[in-house]
């Protein structure tokens, strides 16, 4: 079996109290489950940041496909420097709870959180469950509720002296 590589580093210092007020701003603001969530979204940042310190020697062609990918999530980049300056609350800003509660389809990022877990929410028409999704700017306008979908239960005929005998016995036992 292999070993999965995680997905996030953890904070060299466990209790750094001004890096803890600031991590429980945000699960507070966006909703988040713990701070995995944070230190997950983080990584993806830094991600971000080591390929534009990679591409910055590279063409100007090469640069703008990483670009493309980051305005087509709609964080505003145009250069490098751009990517550089990328926050933890940019990303957590297109993520799909918050998007769902600033859309007011739900009344707050929680309660987003709640209706995509319990598969409540379509984005272009199919369930999303997953709170990390990270909505695109196109994705944007087709996010929408599940409607309810009521079909009447198919009824079981009986005859009809038997319905109304069942009928008068459960009369008398409420009496």
């Amino acid at each position: 079996m292999i070993r999965k590589k995680n997905k996030y580093s953890r904070p060299r210092k466990a209790f750094e109290l001004f890096r803890i007020k600031e991590e429980n701003a945000l699960v507070e603001k966006y909703g988040l489950k713990n701070k995995k969530e944070i230190w997950k979204t983080l990584a993806k940042v830094n991600y971000f940041r080591g390929r534009a310190k990679a591409l910055a020697k590279l063409p100007l062609e090469e640069q703008e496909v990483l670009f493309n990918k980051l305005r087509a999530l709609g964080l505003k980049t145009n250069t490098t420097a751009d990517v550089l300056g990328l926050k933890v609350e940019n990303l957590l800003e297109r993520r799909l709870p918050t998007i769902v509660a600033k859309k007011k389809i739900a009344n707050t990022v929680r309660h987003a959180r709640q209706l995509i877990v319990h598969k409540k929410i379509l984005v272009n028409g199919k369930v999303v469950n997953s709170p990390s999704y990270l909505v695109h700017l196109a994705e944007e306008d087709n996010i929408s509720i599940k409607k309810k979908n009521k079909s009447p239960k198919p009824k079981t005929e009986t005859p009809v002296g038997e319905s109304d005998a069942s009928e008068s016995e459960n009369k008398e036992i409420e009496q």
